[in-house]
């Protein structure tokens, strides 16, 4: 059984491997090609990102949130929501490569089998569903208790 590992030390082996694998893409070149380097780091940023999203924070604002109250000490130099929000959409390329990487160290594109989480999506309502002609040999009738 692997080890277990808790969420400060999750966070520091994801920022590990990223700062890791984003010098490895970059190669000693600048990922900005004017002004003054932001004061945190781009690992830091795709570090903030990933653990964030492994919590199910799917949102910008929600991210920031939860690393100012709660981890805030391992991110000194987060600032203002706005420019945590820039400095990520600015990063969208390096997180691009960065997903080809990993992708590619777990065997993303080698193995035959993959495992993919999904969830099922409404094609058309209940009461279309007799005439509907989509996906007719996958798709199923369903009941969703949200939506009665």
């Amino acid at each position: 059984m692997g080890k277990v590992f808790n969420t400060e030390e999750f966070i520091i082996a994801v920022f590990c491997c990223i700062e890791d694998w984003l010098n490895e893409i970059i190669q000693g070149q600048r990922i900005r090609a004017a002004g003054f380097e932001p004061k945190l780091s781009d690992s830091e940023v795709i570090t903030m990102e990933i653990v964030g999203e492994f919590r199910g924070l799917d949102q910008d604002k929600a991210i920031w949130q939860y690393f100012r109250d709660y981890w805030l000490c391992l991110f000194p130099n987060l600032g203002s929501r706005s420019t945590f929000v820039r400095q990520a959409a600015n990063l969208w390329s390096y997180k691009q490569l960065l997903q080809n990487k990993i992708s590619r160290a777990l065997g993303g594109f080698t193995d035959d089998v993959h495992l993919v989480d999904g969830i099922p999506i409404p094609l058309c309502c209940i009461t279309r569903a007799a005439r509907c002609r989509l996906f007719t040999e996958s798709a199923e009738y369903g009941y969703c208790a949200a939506l009665r």
